[in-house]
């Protein structure tokens, strides 16, 4: 996928990793390993389905367990919304879940391509934006200091 941010010089590649467990416990080891990897997270369930639906939550809880943090880059993803009537999960409910979550929440059909595209550009910026909070890029140097001779080293 190519994003960019309005000029040729600020696009760049992503590389997305889609793990479609449809909360298949045999699947438990091999989630986590991609939890631990992985730096964002869409939290997907059907508006056609209460029981995916109330699984969020500890979707949410197991994913801030890995990552051993009290936040991290996740959308709440409400799928299925061309089938509103087969609909078991309003929308005031999702954003209320998202709230409680502290993300974003977004509804979206697969089936006729609503929102797909731009839940993922979605992740894309929360994940930009986590990083940026944890890693603020460094200030450029002034011609001064580029002009010191030796290296600049981190102690840890």
């Amino acid at each position: 996928m190519l994003l960019g941010g309005g000029d040729y010089n600020s696009d760049f590649f992503l590389e997305f990793t889609v793990l479609d467990t449809a909360g298949q416990e045999e699947f438990g080891a091999m989630r986590e390993q991609y939890m631990r990897t992985g730096e964002g997270f869409l939290l997907v369930f059907s508006v056609t389905d209460r029981g995916s639906f109330e699984e969020i939550y500890k979707f949410q809880r197991q994913i801030l367990r890995v990552k051993d943090r009290d936040e991290f880059p996740m959308i709440l993803i409400g799928n299925k919304a061309d089938l509103d009537h087969q609909r078991q999960v309003t929308q005031e409910e999702g954003q209320q879940l998202a709230r409680q979550l502290k993300v974003t929440y977004m509804e979206a059909s697969a089936k006729i391509r609503m929102n797909v595209d731009q839940a993922f550009h979605e992740l894309v910026r929360v994940i930009r934006k986590f990083q940026e909070q944890e890693c603020p890029p460094s200030p450029e140097p002034t011609r001064k200091e580029k002009d010191k001779k030796g290296c600049h080293c981190v102690i840890f």
